[in-house]
């Protein structure tokens, strides 16, 4: 084999190589992660949370990344934040949200979260996590669903389920022993009527044989 052969042959082990130990890796693109959907108390503050994990370390000068909102899946996307190289994360112009909207997330940890103030019943909608870390080519989407709510549910008193289940325990329980109680009485009557009989059958054949003795 010639020299040239050699060196193609081992290339393209190499690449071989390289493949394989992607492969395994279990890194092939990006992935997401958000809540797909938030209750949101009216007046309050809410935090809309959104990370991402990625093969590749953050870039801050190839990096991008924008926020958006749409009132249904139907409407167009109004971007509300985005990111630029020497500024980070910065909130844009938006009649919508005003000065509510502020970056809450932390870029070396992938966080990108963020949290709207004073919600409003119409700041409810759809809003768009939107990731691009190249060299992943994929880019990364975040699909949250936010309800306004004017009161939230109120939290479920733990403490009358478990007395509730005490209750209905004990009163298994109570039901259990008294079954076996009377299992136990019948069984225990049941032994001392045979006792009985037996005791009787005993009787007359002791009478009987004396009865034949004496006619001997």
């Amino acid at each position: 084999m010639s020299s040239r052969a050699q060196e193609r042959s081992c290339a393209v082990q190499l690449v071989s190589a390289v493949l394989m130990l992607l492969s395994l890796s279990g890194c092939s693109s990006m992935d997401v992660l958000v809540a797909n959907n938030i209750n949101a108390l009216n007046g309050t503050t809410v935090k809309i949370p959104c990370t991402f994990t990625s093969c590749y370390k953050m870039d801050a000068i190839k990096f991008a990344m924008n926020w958006t909102y749409q009132e249904s899946l139907n409407d167009t996307e109004e971007m509300f934040m985005t990111y630029y190289r020497k500024k980070g994360m910065v909130p844009l112009r938006s009649d919508r949200f005003g000065e509510r909207v502020m970056f809450a997330g932390n870029l070396d940890k992938n966080d990108l979260s963020i949290t709207l103030s004073d919600v409003q019943l119409e700041d409810e909608g759809i809003y768009n996590c939107y990731v691009r870390n190249p060299p992943d080519r994929i880019q990364g989407h975040g699909v949250i669903q936010l309800n306004v709510v004017t009161e939230l549910p109120p939290p479920r008193d733990s403490t009358i389920a478990v007395a509730i289940g005490a209750s209905v325990g004990g009163a298994l329980a109570l039901l259990i022993l008294s079954m076996v109680v009377v299992k136990c009485l019948r069984r225990h009557q049941k032994q001392e009527l045979i006792s009985e009989e037996k005791m009787e059958e005993e009787g007359k054949l002791e009478a009987e044989r004396v009865t034949e003795e004496g006619t001997k």
